[in-house]
């Protein structure tokens, strides 16, 4: 087997690791086996300041600093919620969206109480990622390589959380594509599932960040040679 190739993911979030793994290891096939991901946290990186004010500033960002302190191949995504009838809010805000950064329940209740009084026919929003990778120029090379891709998960918000799987607004999230399957909730049975209610390979394969992973496909491919 050719030599395994490391690559730092820009995140101190293992679950998002996990999630990115199973991704890439869908599209990559036989191929994953050479790729080893390792977590910023993991290495001890600090989290950089996210200045920028787009999902693909941000996540060049976090992936040009992952790649500069450790020398390595970066991937970094970036990713929120955009709620049509909140002029796209949260946005690059979601994670800190009620002011501590990652408390998804408090989150998920200020969102809620914002739009109660919303029509659920105007209550649509997508999850909107942009995944970069960056690599660094190697020894005797002047110039590394970025690249970032995007991708869109639309579905609309519902009233009351439901499900156990997922992170940040999938409780309340119900995309518009389906698996095939409807809620198991006894309150609910017969509706469509939340992102909360998806098996992870259900969701990776709708979800926004399993879209712009995807996309990423051939420059690690490239990557791998």
């Amino acid at each position: 087997m050719a030599d395994t190739i490391t690559v730092v993911v820009a995140t101190h979030n293992e679950g998002k690791l996990v999630e990115i793994r199973r991704i890439l290891e869908e599209g990559l096939g036989a191929d994953a086996a050479r790729i080893e991901l390792k977590s910023a946290g993991s290495l001890g990186l600090d989290d950089p300041t996210e200045t920028g004010v787009t999902f693909e500033e941000n996540a060049l960002l976090k992936a040009r600093d992952a790649a500069r302190q450790t020398g390595m191949p970066a991937i970094a995504d970036d990713s929120g919620l955009i709620v049509d009838v909140m002029g796209a809010a949260p946005g690059i805000l979601s994670a800190r969206w009620a002011g501590a950064h990652g408390h998804d329940a408090a989150n998920n209740a200020l969102l809620l109480a914002q739009i109660d009084d919303i029509p659920d026919a105007k209550r649509t929003a997508r999850f909107r990622c942009a995944a970069a990778l960056v690599v660094p120029a190697a020894a005797g090379s002047e110039t590394g390589s970025e690249t970032v891709e995007l991708g869109e998960m639309p579905g609309v918000i519902i009233r009351k959380a439901r499900g156990e799987h997922g992170f940040g607004y999938d409780p309340i999230f119900v995309p518009d594509d389906q698996p095939g399957r409807t809620s198991d909730d006894p309150d609910h049975e017969g509706e469509p599932l939340t992102s909360a209610e998806m098996t992870p390979k259900e969701k990776n394969a709708i979800s926004h960040r399993g879209k712009a992973l995807r996309a990423l496909v051939p420059a690690i491919e490239a990557l791998l040679g």
